[in-house]
């Protein structure tokens, strides 16, 4: 996401999406099968499983910023919030059961011979994608620019836009933020709350459900409040919720209950935050310049993580994780202000 994502939205621009998103699951399935069959035949090695990893995840940004450029193509203004509301429930069962099901696998048939199956749903996924019989608009003629404005050209549009680069700015403080309090989740959770792994393993499951009724909730909250009054609630309760977490370090007896209530609250409310982000972004950004908008916005929240995630790093062996954990939360929550904005502006 950090070194690929403006090039992906480039890419995304400049062809038919439909066709990007099955060549991208396409090769996601060729890389994940050379594992098992490399496991087999007992020459694979940990520079194999880095490079499938790398090639792997640059394909998941292609795919996943050509999806979020197509779906308007697809359902129209109208149907924004509808298919993006549908898109995060799919995205929650799979969180559900992903795991679960992947742990059954790996004991059964071990982990080779499960990530074929993994590559196998890569397949399913190009396959039902190619079933889509929706006509899709011609790829936008090229404009004469350089390479390097046509690459910042979604960047350009975020800042002179007062909703996107509100959406921009919080995005990158928050995720920044976030970076920690992911590189620390379990390692706290399980060293310092003594957790064990298996009620911690509830909790996570608990997130995916949290979602899940979210995204099933979500046309009944943006009925009773309006889109824009929803968005900033949810994105308040998120920074909230993330001050659970290092708390339960303070109340030990109640560490199991505030880890499962930021879970079930907390993945709830970033699925509220997330469908509207993301209809907000897809109504206001110009088609031409939509995937990489979209690029843009992913590089400004899943790319910040890493830096995050270093920052936390040194911040861990400094002052101590829970203190670090304490910072995140703070940034999370401080970040809500950058949306203050958003309350007062029409998204046209």
């Amino acid at each position: 996401m950090l070194l690929f994502s403006l090039w992906a939205g480039l890419i995304v621009d400049r062809v038919r999406r439909r066709p990007v998103m099955i060549a991208a699951d396409l090769g996601r399935a060729l890389l994940l099968s050379t594992i098992p069959v490399l496991a087999l035949t007992h020459v694979l090695t940990i520079a194999h499983l880095i490079a499938v990893a790398a090639f792997t995840g640059v394909l998941t940004v292609l795919f996943d910023v050509a999806y979020q450029s197509y779906l308007p193509s697809l359902v129209g203004s109208v149907g924004l919030f509808e298919g993006n509301r549908l898109l995060s429930i799919s995205g929650s069962t799979a969180e559900i059961l992903g795991p679960s099901i992947t742990g059954v696998l790996v004991q059964l048939i071990t982990a080779p011979i499960a990530i074929l199956i993994d590559a196998l749903s890569f397949l399913v996924s190009a396959a039902s994608v190619w079933l889509i019989r929706a006509p899709e608009p011609p790829a936008y003629a090229t404009p004469h620019e350089s390479l390097r404005d046509e690459i910042l050209g979604g960047m350009k549009v975020i800042l002179a836009h007062p909703l996107l680069r509100a959406l921009f700015f919080r995005s990158i403080v928050a995720f920044l933020s976030m970076g920690p309090l992911f590189t620390y989740y379990v390692l706290f959770a399980i060293r310092v709350l003594h957790i064990k792994p298996a009620s911690l393993g509830v909790a996570i499951a608990l997130g995916g459900a949290g979602s899940l009724i979210g995204g099933l909730l979500s046309t009944r909250i943006a009925n009773r409040l309006p889109l824009k009054l929803s968005f900033f609630a949810s994105a308040l309760i998120i920074g909230c919720l993330q001050f659970l977490t290092p708390l339960a370090s303070l109340t030990p007896r109640f560490a199991l209950l505030l880890v499962c209530a930021q879970q079930f609250l907390g993945d709830f409310a970033w699925t509220v935050y997330y469908v509207n982000e993301k209809t907000l972004r897809q109504s206001v950004a110009p088609p031409h310049l939509l995937g990489r908008v979209n690029a843009a916005m992913q590089l400004a929240s899943r790319g910040m993580l890493p830096i995050g995630a270093l920052a936390g790093g040194f911040l861990g062996e400094n002052i101590g994780i829970a203190n670090t954990l304490w910072i995140g939360g703070a940034g999370v929550l401080l970040s809500t202000l950058f949306l203050l904005p958003v309350l007062r502006t029409r998204p046209t």
